[in-house]
């Protein structure tokens, strides 16, 4: 049983499933609201004669029909971001304000943490941590072509990410976060249609393995996060071991509650069984997407509150 096949028992629609993943995925960027404005951008692609069009979902979200979307002045500048569409989900329904306390627990190279540096308006604490120092060249290197003041850039694994108020010492040390995004590292399943090889080093081993470490992390963020506040959760990926499982797992064993939320992309509710293992009935409230459904990579998403 190859990897897709697996998961056929759960989709609406296997076949439409099955052809999806095998068409490439189309190019998207996301407009840089710190430098520019959606009009200006499409202003200066219209320019440039780069052909684009607007998602139907979000207008600062553009697809080109150019395959490699850095090749514009736009981008050179920081006025737009090379994101995969459905990419831009988890900062938007994690939905961070200007003044709060943000963390990005697993955040190279950088696309989600811009973005949140982008609603935040560039103003109040945005930490983004990764525990591969490699990565957060590239993190630095977005952050300072996009235009980003807002940032502090650790280098943790975040499953053991000091709970040690930032600024000890100082007045208005942080000692806990107003929202955290975890991006887990994953299997990567989702991302077949830019990722054609992505299948030839799956295992069920390598699923098992990365799900410990998600646990751990997701655990980790919902320590860090103050009573009322929140904690999105997402993956690129289709394996409940490395999703609903995860959730039920940081549902036991930490202070939270999963919450329902607004998503702008198709998709259907987290699988309450899988293999024999019944998670939490709550994990329903769970976004699943996948690649036939928006023509996009598949994802995963949950919101959380953290405390009562």
């Amino acid at each position: 049983m190859t990897p897709l096949e697996r998961y056929e028992s759960l989709v609406d629609d296997p076949d439409a499933f099955r052809a999806a993943c095998d068409r490439p995925l189309p190019s998207a960027v996301r407009v840089n609201t710190i430098k520019s404005t959606v009009e200006r951008v499409h202003a200066a692609l219209d320019a440039e004669g780069v052909a684009h069009e607007p998602t139907d979902w979000h207008p600062g979200v553009l697809r080109l029909t150019d395959d490699s979307p850095g090749h514009n002045w736009p981008h050179a500048h920081g006025w737009l971001h090379g994101q995969e569409e459905v990419s831009n989900l988890p900062a938007l329904i994690l939905d961070p304000r200007p003044d709060d306390r943000v963390w990005d627990a697993c955040a190279a190279p950088g696309s989600k943490t811009t973005q949140l540096a982008a609603l935040m308006q560039d103003s109040g604490l945005l930490v983004g941590n990764d525990n591969n120092l490699g990565r957060l060249s590239a993190l630095r290197h977005n952050a300072e072509r996009l235009g980003v003041t807002n940032l502090v850039v650790t280098n943790q694994d975040a499953r053991n990410f000091s709970l040690k108020p930032l600024g000890a010492g100082h007045e208005g040390g942080v000692s806990a976060f107003d929202r955290v995004l975890v991006d887990a590292p994953c299997s990567c399943e989702g991302t077949i249609r830019k990722n054609p090889d992505a299948f030839d080093t799956w295992s069920l081993d390598h699923v098992h393995s990365v799900a410990g470490v998600q646990k751990g992390i997701l655990r980790r963020a919902v320590q860090a996060t103050r009573p009322g506040g929140v904690v999105v959760y997402s993956t690129c990926t289709f394996a409940p071991e490395e999703n609903e499982a995860v959730l039920d797992h940081v549902l036991d064993a930490e202070d939270c509650r999963l919450v329902d939320f607004d998503a702008p992309l198709d998709g259907v509710p987290g699988v309450t069984e899988w293999e024999g293992e019944e998670f939490d009935p709550s994990v329903e409230k769970a976004l699943r997407i996948y690649p036939h459904h928006n023509d996009t990579g598949g994802f995963f998403c949950a919101k959380m509150a953290v405390g009562g």
